[in-house]
């Protein structure tokens, strides 16, 4: 396996299809190309118009694999956690190897075993997470390859989604001429990019993804996966008054929304902030009209969550990140931490290239991905990277005989000039 790897992570969303490419080189990764295509045939729990959504994903594949010159093949696809369930199980297995010490192999061997077990016909097992390794009567959350034993016992979640919701996400992607390399449940993937399973063993991390039509509640906890809630109100929703009361658009009361009003703030600006044209008029809201109007179905929106987080706050110290397209949203954290009495914030990746608060799933895809290779083996990847290589020295090359080229002339001219003038 090379060095360098590319992978290309897709998201199926709400309102947009989102297409990640990232390369890993001398373990960073870098973003080569993103693209969001306007897509309205998924929701959290359904395919609900195939043709559409294939059609959005053709033309992100399309429009990104143009940008970089090389096809996009294969991607790992995100799995919304509706329906999510989570089983524990634990492994043993006997060394095999001559020396006694432990082997990739062997841990494979373990995990196998998952595939054995039984569990409902309306769910499908999606990740078979490794969670921690109890060798000599030892435990530790890394691999104890190398380490001397008889027999090596892992402890696994067994991360399980829809049946049906995740064979039509498959499809759409199978028909829009991709093969999927892996999935993962959306939350997982956001732990991933965020790093969120290392800050869960210390304390509760709640997730809420919040997206165009519902927010997915997610608890890690100790360093696992545990749990997920759907609440039927995403940013639409909270911005649906600006629409009903001043005629906006749906998309423009949304981006009016995330960007044009700190939600909370009880004292805002009186100027305009958005101008449009509705009819022949012209009309404008300014920040304290447009929180005055948003404020009643945020506090709806807040209040199903405090219902749902009673629970899981009185478990242990807890801690909340938004992200999603809500992650964009000014002040909506301090607005959830003023109203569960605990620290929240929003979650906006720092890759360049992807700092966007939607791309956090697809982003964490990568990593998800790039973090299981030690046991998968694969070494599939989403572009022909030989035809890639050959595509950048080329537009490399062509960049520097451009330079060189108009360094030369540009001497040429000073010492015509020159003569000119002698």
């Amino acid at each position: 396996m090379s060095d360098k790897q590319i992978f290309a992570a897709i998201e199926l969303s709400d309102q947009e299809v989102r297409l990640v490419v990232g390369e890993f080189f001398n373990a960073r990764m870098n973003i080569l190309g993103v693209e969001n295509v306007k897509c309205d045939g998924v929701t959290y729990s359904a395919v609900t118009n195939k043709d559409t959504v294939v059609s959005s994903i053709q033309k992100a594949k399309a429009s990104l694999s143009k940008k970089l010159s090389v096809d996009i093949k294969r991607v790992i696809l995100a799995i919304p956690s509706y329906h999510m369930k989570r089983f524990g199980f634990k492994s043993t297995v006997d060394i095999d190897g001559i020396d006694g010490t432990v082997t990739i192999q062997d841990i494979r061997n373990a995990i196998k075993k998952a595939d054995e077990i039984n569990i409902d016909k309306r769910l499908l097992l999606i990740q078979t997470t490794p969670v921690k390794y109890t060798v000599n009567g030892i435990s530790a959350r890394r691999m104890p390859i190398g380490d001397r034993c008889s027999q090596i016992t892992v402890d696994m979640d067994l991360l399980c989604a829809d049946r049906q919701l995740t064979y039509d996400y498959v499809s759409c992607i199978e028909s829009a001429g991709l093969e999927v390399m892996d999935i993962f449940l959306d939350i997982y993937a956001i732990g991933k990019e965020a790093a969120l399973f290392e800050q869960s063993i210390d304390q509760q991390v709640i997730v809420l993804k919040v997206e165009r039509d519902a927010t997915t509640l997610g608890l890690l906890k100790q360093g696992r996966y545990v749990s997920s809630a759907i609440l039927g109100a995403g940013v639409g929703g909270l911005a649906s008054d600006l629409t009903n009361q001043y005629g906006m658009s749906s998309l423009m009361s949304v981006e009016s929304f995330k960007y044009h009003a700190r939600l909370n703030q009880d004292k805002c600006s009186s100027n305009p902030v958005q101008l449009w044209q509705d009819d022949t008029e012209t009309r404008t809201i300014s920040e304290q009209e447009l929180v005055d109007t948003v404020k009643k179905n945020i506090n709806l929106w807040l209040d199903a969550l405090e219902k749902t987080c009673v629970p899981i706050l009185q478990a242990g110290d807890s801690t909340v990140i938004i992200t999603g397209e809500g992650g964009e949203a000014e002040g909506l954290d301090a607005l959830v931490k003023q109203r569960l009495g605990v620290e929240a914030k929003s979650y906006i990746p720092e890759t360049l290239g992807g700092r966007y608060a939607g791309f956090t799933t697809a982003l964490g895809l990568l990593y998800a991905y790039k973090d299981k290779l030690p046991i998968s083996g694969s070494e599939l990847e989403s572009i022909d990277i030989n035809a890639f290589n050959k595509t950048v020295n080329a537009r490399n090359k062509k960049n520097r005989a451009n330079k060189e080229d108009t360094l030369t002339n540009k001497f040429r001219s000073l010492f015509s000039d020159g003569k000119k003038n002698s």
